[in-house]
């Protein structure tokens, strides 16, 4: 472009427009910002600085909002690590956009000496002077802005991208200058001097000049205000409004603050018709809900309100559902909590939420106060074991708050664990926990009556058996229980039927005992008869002895458990007592298979691992717990500890006992083990015939086993019962006859 030349109006791309906007407006010490008005600069520079800070604000408090309406009753502390990435987002965002507004400020006119604005003066190369109180700002003509660029060198620099985007956002006017007359920013600046002559100068050069109004007390709040007074008032404002959020009233952070969860009747939605198989436990709890609702009958007599009550039983029996259910049947306010809950990194923490908690509950008396899993706080304080002050203070508070509150006022507080051993002697005395209440595995009564607890709401068929399934499940929970039900539920949607049989159930009690089958295991034709054989061998022991239970499936298809194949066995009643020659049946039983391998192959395989396991397991207990043994008699050399979960036993003799024990385990397994052999070999007939067709159908019921027994063996066909006879015989209680090939509980 020509000296002089009349340049045309350029079109600038968006990012140019931008940079443009955010420099004039960021550069707050520019003459021509004043000229706007100050109320629009203000809003500018607000969003500039605080636009996405307080977006993040806003959009936090309604999330907050919704969060606190959906989950009302869950923990307060839960979204504290949202709130600090907010917090730190914000914070960092502002100190970007100040250091921003900082480079912003650093990119404006440059500063030259007073003697060479004269010069340009004299050479006509200043097209405008803006006078301000303290700076002289100078803005070149078209030609001396040609002129400085072409001379610092950067006209043959095509790499110095950003000088040339300088030069063309400034020698070309555009939406984002703030200069009115000339539609552009200074170039220059220099300090202010008391030149008299200047106006005179100025008038000679042609030059436009305007003055503005000294301000510099005005300009210098203002930037402080928006830099830092603005910045610091609101990270505080919203710093104590987070701290409030977060705490609610529970000091720091909020770890003092109880954060036990509060039901009412109608929260919880149990009530004990929905709690089946603890009849006991639910009488207990029964007598405390009418002792809430009719503390005149009882203190007439003089009797006094129980101050606690620990539910005490293995995993999965209904602890908490029963904690649940008294809180549907009471009516009165409910706290429930973990005893985790109560355990922080901070000493003192725990015994400040026990306060709390129980400040609330004497606020809202009468009332339950449930704390699950009450072991993680209520270990005994043993200083063998070394000490834990947090554990040790949060004990002592809640043994101090348990004796400090009136039963008058209705207050209970229920506790759970399935570890009372470990408890420490002063939380089980009487005047704390005043009961005891075993929630135990239920019986054969309870399995029914939770089947039909559980399958209430599943469409059933109508030849669903469901005391079938108790028998089948022996040892089994409620947890069980409910998920064989909705594992069946499952299996028939699977296969296409609108109700659940009684083939679905069997099948749902064989996935949660032993797994789902492995259909893309493919053993080899020897390995299928070895497995064959040794399911044989168990099955064909239990038929060859009187104190053994019932085959009822035998089956070569592997399971996700790791069986390759099993036997199930079902007993014909409910049993709580083993005699001696029944867990002798049973350690015979359990060496079946391994005696069959021996026998059939003449070598062993590693398929009898669980089997040694489980008969190694009965012959200590019967030597050491059951006083079973000729050699040690009565003696008891094992206790039971953990008897609600693993049920480990720990030997209570000295090294050379024990060496005699194993001894003895030893002898009993091997004469096991012999008659095992003995039994097989006079019956090997049987041993192949039973084999080779398990090897042709993968899975027999035991039924068939039974009829091919009989065969071989020429014993006739039982009488089959009369239609409409009773099931119950000889106080025994009769299973339903066979469906198909209905598998039952029990197995290897």
């Amino acid at each position: 472009m020509s000296n002089g030349a009349p340049r045309a109006p350029t079109v600038q791309p968006a990012p140019f427009l931008m940079a443009e906007l955010l420099r004039n407006t960021g550069h707050i010490s520019y003459p021509v910002y004043y000229k706007k008005s100050w109320i629009y600069n203000i809003f500018i520079m607000f969003l500039l600085i605080y636009a996405k800070p307080v977006f993040i604000i806003i959009i936090a408090v309604f999330r907050r909002n919704r969060m606190d309406n959906n989950n009302r009753n869950k923990d307060p502390n839960h979204n504290r690590q949202g709130w600090g990435i907010i917090l730190v987002t914000t914070l960092l965002v502002t100190f970007m956009v100040m250091g921003l507004y900082s480079m912003m400020r650093g990119s404006g006119p440059e500063e030259i000496s007073y003697d060479k604005f004269l010069s340009m003066l004299e050479d006509k190369k200043v097209q405008e002077v803006n006078l301000s109180s303290d700076r002289i700002y100078i803005t070149l003509t078209d030609e001396a802005r040609q002129e400085e660029f072409e001379e610092s060198g950067q006209a043959g620099n095509p790499g110095n991208v950003f000088s040339q985007l300088q030069e063309q956002m400034q020698s070309g006017g555009s939406a984002g200058s703030t200069d009115e007359d000339t539609g552009r920013n200074p170039d220059y600046y220099t300090g202010y001097v008391n030149d008299y002559t200047l106006v005179d100068k100025l008038d000679e050069a042609g030059v436009e000049f305007s003055r503005e109004p000294a301000d510099t007390l005005g300009q210098t709040l203002l930037e402080l205000f928006i830099t830092v007074i603005l910045p610091i008032g609101l990270m505080a404002i919203m710093l104590v409004w987070l701290m409030r959020k977060m705490t609610k009233g529970g000091g720091m952070m909020g770890i003092g603050k109880s954060n036990a969860k509060m039901y009412m009747e109608k929260e919880t939605g149990v009530t004990f018709q929905d709690v089946a198989g603890e009849d006991e436990a639910k009488e207990s709890l029964q007598e405390v809900v009418d002792f809430l609702h009719n503390p005149g009958k009882y203190s007439g007599i003089g009797a006094k309100l129980p101050k606690g009550a620990l539910l005490v039983g293995p995993p999965g029996t209904g602890k908490t559902l029963l904690a649940k259910a008294v809180a549907g049947e009471a009516k009165v306010p409910f706290f429930s909590l973990s005893g985790s809950a109560f355990v922080e990194m901070y000493v003192g923490v725990g015994a400040s939420r026990v306060r709390d908690l129980f400040k609330q509950a004497q606020q809202q008396a009468p009332c339950i106060v449930f704390i699950d899993e009450i072991d993680a706080i209520g270990k005994t304080r043993d200083s063998s074991l070394g000490g834990n002050d947090e554990r040790e203070q949060t004990l002592n508070q809640l043994l101090a708050e348990m004796d400090g509150f009136d039963t008058n006022k209705g207050l209970l507080i229920l506790a759970a664990t399935n570890r009372p051993e470990i408890l420490d002697p002063a939380l089980l005395r009487p005047g704390r926990f005043d009961r005891r209440i075993i929630v135990d595995k239920p019986d054969l009564k309870g399995r029914v009556e939770i089947l039909k607890v559980h399958a209430k709401d599943v469409r059933m068929d109508e030849s669903v058996d469901l005391e079938a399934i108790a028998l089948a499940t022996s040892g089994a929970v409620g947890s069980d229980l409910a998920n064989m039900i909705n594992e069946a539920a499952i299996n028939a949607v699977k296969h296409g039927r609108q109700v659940v049989s009684q083939k679905d159930l069997f099948e749902a009690v064989e996935v949660v005992l032993v797994g789902k089958e492995k259909k893309d295991r493919i053993m080899s034709k020897e390995e299928r008869r070895i497995v064959s054989y040794h399911e044989v061998g168990h099955a064909l022991v239990t038929a060859l002895q009187k104190n053994t239970e019932p085959v009822q499936k035998i089956t070569i298809v592997p399971r996700t458990m790791g069986a390759l194949g099993y036997v199930m066995q079902t007993p014909e009643e409910e049993k709580f007592l083993n005699t001696k020659k029944e867990l002798e049946a049973m350690i015979v039983v359990a060496l079946g298979g391994r005696a069959a391998e021996e026998l059939v192959f003449d070598t062993v395989t590693t398929g009898a691992a669980n089997d040694i396991e489980q008969a190694t397991k009965i012959a200590r207990a019967m030597i050491t717990q059951y006083g079973m043994s000729e050699r040690f008699g009565l003696m008891g050399l094992e206790s039971i500890q953990n008897r609600y979960l693993d049920g480990r036993a720990v030997l209570n003799c000295g090294d050379a006992t024990a060496g005699e024990i194993d001894e003895e385990v030893m002898k009993m397994l091997k004469a096991a083990y012999e008659e095992a052999k003995k039994l097989l070999a006079e019956n090997r007939e049987t041993l192949d015939k039973i084999a080779a067709f398990l090897i042709e159908k993968e899975t027999i019921t035991g039924k068939e086993f039974m009829k091919i027994f009989r065969e071989v063996k020429g014993i006739p066909e039982p009488d089959e019962p009369e239609e409409g006879a009773p099931a119950e015989r000889e106080g025994r209680i009769s299973m339903k006859p066979a469906e198909d090939s209905r598998p039952a509980a029990g197995g290897e």
